[in-house]
């Protein structure tokens, strides 16, 4: 089912919020972007499926799926990404609110001015706090859903070197994570066959390897006869247009290639060979779910934290690369499908799978940590 909100219906849509009663806005989860759902989706069902609270979505996406929803204790609402938004957040009314929209309070998407709501960020990468976000970035949530001890302890430090209210920081673990195990389960179980795909999954940035060297990478894994998924960040679209052109005009009549502009499809994802990343979240995720080494191209990282070095920890997306991949210098890219070659390696996966379980808290387990919290917040 398609929406096409026209005019006026935005405003139509905040109001039908606000009608609601206390009890079925007391959970609202708000979504910023599509892949906003993947980071909510077994939390929400936890909690309207198997424990049968009502939630409110509130979300940015046009034709987001979720507006067509047969679950009866979700109510979904779409609010765009303008000024109805920004009423709709100074305005709440809500017990809870939950995101993984970071910089709450420092732009446009502010506080409730008018009620006493409990933010909860959930994160949408299991990177470190203090160098993939903006410094004061979670300052004025009240709750983190934290992926792992290393949060825990960035945030912590945080706190302390800036005089910081200390927030409430829970265990809980990554739901993008939890979800892709039991997908990658069920692929197994139907035994999909694993297709010589690569997926080329860069970041945004100035030095991104797509613009550092992706049209280079591409070419030697077509010439290698290796599929190739190209999926770009989110941001790269706006950002970088004419090298979008490029590529697309360059491989487009190329059967071997794809470009994608969402989110890449579970069947997809799980019959690929290999991940290329430079300093993507989405390389670990990778690497955690199908125990596989990834290769990362070796560009220099973007800091959105100017002063992340006045936090003594080293970020794990730095620590833990050597761990879980195979670093390449862009001088070096024809070592690529050797390297590939390597990959699966049960040694290497039984590592991987232990940095796991040392690295993410509650797997396959967040969902039940996260609504036991929430209950709890109401109850009280």
């Amino acid at each position: 089912m398609k929406f096409n909100f026209g005019l006026g219906e935005e405003w139509k849509e905040l109001k039908k919020f606000n009608n609601l009663n206390e009890k079925q806005r007391s959970i609202v989860f708000y979504a910023e972007n599509k892949a906003s759902m993947n980071h909510f989706r077994l939390l929400i069902l936890e909690l309207t499926e198997k424990r049968n609270l009502q939630i409110c979505y509130i979300t940015s996406v046009k034709n987001d799926p979720i507006l067509s929803s047969s679950n009866e204790n979700i109510f979904a609402f779409y609010i765009g990404d303008g000024i109805v938004r920004t009423k709709f957040f100074l305005e709440l009314k809500a017990t809870i609110l939950l995101m993984d929209m970071p910089d709450l309070d420092s732009f446009h998407i502010k506080r409730s001015k008018v009620y006493p709501v409990h933010y909860i960020y959930i994160f949408h990468s299991m990177f470190s706090v203090h160098s993939y976000l903006r410094k004061g970035a979670l300052d004025h949530y009240d709750t983190i859903f934290c992926v792992g001890e290393h949060q825990k302890k960035e945030i912590l430090e945080t706190e302390k070197i800036y005089g910081l209210k200390p927030k409430k920081l829970i265990d809980y673990g990554f739901g993008r994570l939890d979800t892709l195990l039991k997908e990658k389960n069920n692929f197994e179980k139907e035994k999909l066959n694993k297709e010589n795909l690569i997926i080329i999954a860069p970041t945004y940035g100035n030095n991104n390897l797509l613009k550092i060297c992706g049209v280079k990478i591409i070419e030697i894994l077509l010439n290698s006869n290796f599929k190739v998924l190209l999926r770009p960040h989110f941001k790269i679209f706006k950002e970088s247009e004419d090298l979008i052109k490029i590529i697309r005009d360059k491989f487009q009549n190329d059967e071997n290639f794809s470009l994608e502009e969402g989110v890449i499809k579970p069947e997809i994802f799980h019959s690929s060979k290999c991940m290329i990343s430079d300093w993507s979240g989405i390389s670990l995720e990778y690497a955690f779910i199908f125990e596989r080494p990834v290769i990362y191209i070796d560009v220099p990282k973007k800091e959105l934290n100017e002063e992340a070095n006045k936090i003594s920890l080293t970020p794990i997306e730095i620590s833990i690369r050597k761990e879980i991949g195979y670093l390449i210098n862009p001088d070096n890219l024809s070592e690529i499908p050797k390297i590939i070659s390597e990959t699966d390696n049960k040694s290497r996966a039984e590592e991987i799978k232990n940095i796991r379980s040392k690295t993410v808290f509650n797997i396959d387990k967040s969902a039940i940590i996260g609504a036991d919290y929430i209950t709890k917040i109401l109850d009280n």
